[in-house]
């Protein structure tokens, strides 16, 4: 027999309100909040089920929104390896260092996930073409998914993005539109865009299922780990919705009875650039909220997000789970980047190298405990940002000199 979903609610992030689970949904309609989604969740199966499941996110059927297979539309995505980094461990005398390589997903990011169910759920309500405001990756894994599907997909993304990630959304058959200026300014184009909803709008956390997409990083971390958790989970957080997703499939995970009694939860981290870092702005009490924040364009495209939808969930996590936040500039990515590659044989992102950056600083300052068993994102691959680390290699080493933590 078949997983049955035990998907049975749609409440407001913010006060709790309950919308219509079975109707097509964009934020909450009382605090125009992003909605989350909610599971029978003791009714869930014992987790050994999973044993006999494909190594896909779909293993956790049960705990996933779209209600009826043949409405599922996926390229394979999820379980991406976790790999020991021994010789960075060694190097700076870590007990554990570990990394999640979303880089292997379809369409080469962590953006995958979110867009398979994003789309699966749009075809389940009967949407027939979606429109997204990005800063690469997601733009690319729409224009995949909807091509699979069978669905229109409209992408708009920063002019200065990198060719490759314009010409994956070609390749997909994508109706690609190029503005100047960051996301926010792509989100403006593309409301005049869809001014008569025509196209269903999946940006970040305006609808509720790339969030049910991304939560199984954190399915897969503890599965992966044989039901344990790492004590710093560090990730790179533009929209955020990662960060809110791993946090919220381990609430998920403890309450379906998945994971040990007493567990306790892993310290998260949001990873930001320098050059756009609202939530570390907020989170350190330089600001109210992001509402006004002026972000610039950075080598990390995903961390791009002046204003993020988000940011008060993304706070909530910080703050529940004993985090913090912290900014890393565009020349320790890059030598990050280098670091990771040449100590690591991987080419990350320079997201993924910011996280890698984040735990060097947060050793320093003694945040972070070298005994602590650390596990960092990388959110996709090197090879699509090739265009923007031409010609910065006389950026290595210029971080070391640097000793104060942007936090």
């Amino acid at each position: 027999m078949n997983p049955v979903s035990l998907f049975n609610a749609l409440s407001c992030s913010e006060c709790g309100r309950l919308h219509a689970p079975s109707q097509l949904q964009g934020l909450s309609a009382c605090c125009r909040r992003p909605l989350v989604a909610g599971y029978a969740l003791s009714e869930a199966p014992a987790k050994e089920v999973l044993l006999r499941r494909p190594a896909t996110m779909w293993r956790y059927r049960e705990l996933l929104p779209v209600q009826s297979d043949e409405h599922v539309v996926t390229l394979g995505e999820g379980f991406t390896p976790i790999l020991s980094l021994g010789r960075l461990a060694g190097e700076y005398g870590l007990h554990e260092l570990l990394l999640k390589d979303e880089g292997k997903n379809p369409t080469g990011s962590f953006k995958a996930r979110g867009l398979s169910m994003a789309v699966s759920k749009a075809r389940e309500l009967g949407v027939t073409g979606c429109i997204i405001p990005t800063a690469g990756n997601a733009g690319v894994a729409l224009a995949a998914y909807c091509a699979k599907a069978g669905m229109k997909a409209v992408v708009v993304m920063p002019r200065h993005t990198p060719a490759a990630f314009q010409q994956e959304c070609y390749w997909y058959g994508a109706e690609l539109h190029l503005e100047d200026g960051l996301i926010n300014d792509c989100a403006a184009k593309a409301q005049l865009l869809n001014a008569q909803g025509d196209l269903l709008d999946v940006s970040t956390l305006k609808e509720p299922y790339r969030l049910e997409g991304k939560k199984t990083m954190g399915y897969e971390i503890a599965e992966q780990l044989d039901w344990q958790l790492p004590d710093v989970i560090l990730y790179p957080a533009g929209g955020g919705t990662g960060l809110i997703g791993i946090w919220k499939a381990f609430h998920e995970m403890r309450a379906a009875g998945w994971l040990p009694a007493g567990i306790r939860l892993p310290r998260m981290v949001a990873v930001q650039a320098r050059n756009c870092q609202p939530l570390v702005d907020t989170f350190c009490g330089k600001q109210a909220n992001a509402h006004n924040y002026q972000g610039r364009a950075t080598l990390a495209n995903g961390l791009a997000v002046p204003r993020p939808v988000g940011e008060a969930m993304m706070l909530r996590v910080l703050r529940e789970s004993g985090g913090t936040a912290i900014g890393i500039s565009e020349e320790e990515m890059v030598e990050g980047v280098a670091e990771v590659g040449r100590r690591e044989g991987l080419f990350v992102a320079p997201e993924g190298a910011a996280t890698w950056m984040a735990v060097r600083k947060l050793l320093r300052t003694g945040w972070l405990s070298a005994g602590e068993r650390i596990l960092l994102l990388n959110t996709g691959s090197g090879q699509k940002y090739l265009e923007n680390l031409e010609g910065k290699h006389h950026y290595q080493g210029a971080a070391s000199a640097a000793p104060q933590p942007a936090y």
